[in-house]
């Protein structure tokens, strides 16, 4: 299975960290949608992803060692992480230029302060590129 994915995420607190060898974010607590793609193993990706036990490599590994994924958003076969990128930085807040080094886009995490809202423009989001998605993070536990 291929195709894009948002994992919403949440924090409990306001954090400082360090984001690989560059990267110096101030994350404010509320939540976080991260948006990826996976187009050689969508299945395997997500599950990587809610996995504690991993070695650091991309931005969001690092972010994850500290917050909580709590929902999983996805299309199947489409690479749509830069249309969605595109909708959602319209509208909300970002993290300048965490995970998105290999496109043009200017971020792939966004920040709400609810899983509501943040659960509401990810679909909008899907909806305004007429991609068709799914919702479970139960699929990938």
């Amino acid at each position: 299975m291929k195709g894009c994915y948002c994992l919403i995420i949440k924090t409990e607190e306001n954090k400082n960290l360090k984001i690989g060898k560059k990267l110096k974010v101030e994350f404010k607590k509320g939540f976080y949608v991260y948006i990826g793609s996976a187009m050689n193993g969508l299945e395997s990706r997500v599950k990587r992803h809610l996995s504690k036990s991993k070695k650091l490599h991309w931005h969001i590994d690092y972010l994850l060692r500290y917050c909580e994924v709590v929902e999983v958003i996805y299309n199947i076969n489409q690479k749509v992480e830069c249309e969605l990128s595109k909708e959602l930085s319209k509208r909300n807040d970002y993290i300048q230029d965490f995970g998105c080094s290999d496109c043009e886009c200017n971020s792939h995490l966004y920040y709400f302060k609810n899983r509501k809202e943040a659960i509401d423009e990810v679909i909008n989001a899907y909806n305004s590129i007429a991609c068709p998605f799914r919702i479970g993070i139960s699929e990938f536990s």
